[in-house]
């Protein structure tokens, strides 16, 4: 009861930091939305926000898990808006700050301001963390009626990290950063709902194709999708877990996951049920185990034992189609030649994971499960995640794409589609190319 209450009173504190003078629009948007493109060389889902005053467009590297929006502020950083957030403030708390820094000998600027609070950013492409400033700034990004973008809003001070540069190893050309959407009180979601007052929701549809936009929408539906398809009314609903503990090492240890987790109980191939041990299915006291969900994870990694099992049950099923030299990190590979299409994808077996109940279960088809290597060489897009994994399952970006995933931080709960092909749409058909005036 009483984490709950202080959680109350620091998200209040919150919205009362960064509502004044919210938005460049009359009236509180209902909903936000932004662009995210798949960066084909890194695998990465990259979006752009407008950052600074004046205001200047930041790539970021999408990160479901990310605790808080981190930016390169060693190069270019220029912004008349820029403050920092001074040691002791409601500012540092809010970012779970521990530590202070007194250290600049120079001229005041961006990673250079004594009494500042100091954080632990995260790179998740390259694993690497490091130290730097909790700042804050004006961010600003469209509006929309579910429909259309609309007129852009900002923040005039929201909370992130500013970084040195070499933090961005491993990061697609360009990008300056993380955009963070994971289980924080100042990931993007959360601070986006504390300013505008909407529903502690936020949505992800990722586009398939480095040539279209999919879409990340902050806020309750409805989410419309050409023609006219609104994907948010057939979603099915599934907990999301907490796992107490972090992934990120001890400098994190008494923290809970950013992460977004699942209850999967157990795998069927073809409506056959996989035998694996399921307890790894399960998040223990020290926080292994368990199922997550991840933008910066290409394609979905097993702990080996259930890695084997699902593997071994697919060239089963599959028996019929010719097995080829494998192609890594895939490990089962097949003559594509010999498949056959469907409206969603290579007509291979469908890969059930079961949640709650053997009646709510997310259905992956060929269109997700398949990634095609080659002209002729197709593979099963999973990956073995080694014997002693930190997390037995990670879904990962290719999964996850051409579904609409909804996550309602409010009630704790994850909304799925199944894949967007089965209702004639995709992920790249939210129409960005016509702004409406609301």
């Amino acid at each position: 009861m009483a984490h709950s209450l202080n959680l109350f009173f620091l998200l209040c504190s919150l919205l009362f930091l960064i509502s004044p003078s919210i938005a460049k629009t009359s009236s509180r948007p209902k909903a936000l939305v932004l662009p995210v493109t798949k960066d084909s060389s890194s695998l990465q889902y990259i979006t752009t926000i407008n950052q600074r005053t004046p205001l200047v467009p930041v790539k970021l590297t999408v990160d479901l898990g990310g605790r808080f929006l981190w930016v390169d502020c060693e190069y270019d950083y220029v912004s008349s808006s820029f403050l920092p957030a001074h040691c002791k403030s409601v500012q540092c708390s809010l970012a779970g700050s521990k530590s202070c820094i007194n250290f600049c000998y120079s001229t005041p600027k961006p990673l250079c301001h004594n009494n500042t609070c100091e954080n632990v950013p995260y790179n998740s492409v390259s694993q690497d963390g490091t130290t730097g400033d909790v700042s804050m700034d004006v961010l600003s990004i469209p509006s929309t009626d579910g429909k259309n973008p609309g007129k852009e809003v900002s923040v005039p001070k929201f909370l992130f990290t500013c970084v040195g540069a070499f933090l961005k190893k491993g990061l697609a050309s360009g990008v300056k950063g993380i955009a963070a959407l994971g289980r924080t009180k100042i990931s993007l979601p959360n601070q986006l709902s504390a300013a505008f007052s909407f529903r502690h929701k936020f949505a992800i549809c990722l586009s398939s194709t480095p040539t279209s936009k999919g879409v990340i929408f902050f806020g309750d539906g409805p989410y419309m999708m050409l023609p006219n398809i609104d994907v948010s009314t057939s979603l099915i609903y599934t907990p999301l877990v907490l796992n107490p503990v972090s992934a990120l090492g001890p400098v994190f240890h008494e923290e809970p996951s950013a992460d977004y987790f699942i209850k999967v109980t157990s795998i069927r191939v073809n409506g056959k049920i996989v035998r694996f041990n399921t307890s790894l299915l399960s998040i223990d006291k020290e926080g292994n185990g368990g199922t997550s969900l991840s933008t910066v994870t290409p394609y979905t990694v097993m702990e080996t034992s259930i890695y084997k099992a699902v593997v071994t049950a697919f060239v089963k099923e599959i028996s019929g189609i010719p097995r080829v030299a494998a192609v890594s990190p895939f490990g089962a590979c097949f003559d594509s030649q010999k498949i056959g299409s469907t409206r969603v994808g290579p007509a291979v077996p469908p890969i059930d994971l079961v949640l709650q109940s053997e009646s709510v279960y997310w259905r992956i088809f060929g269109a997700n499960s398949m990634v095609q290597v080659s002209d002729k060489v197709i593979c099963l897009g999973l990956v073995d995640g080694g014997e002693t994994p930190k997390t037995s399952i990670v879904i990962g970006g290719h999964q996850l794409e051409d579904n609409l995933l909804q996550f309602d931080l409010a009630s704790s709960k994850l909304g799925f589609s199944s894949s967007l092909l089965f209702r004639q749409t995709t992920c790249s058909n939210f129409n960005f190319t016509l702004v409406s005036n609301k």
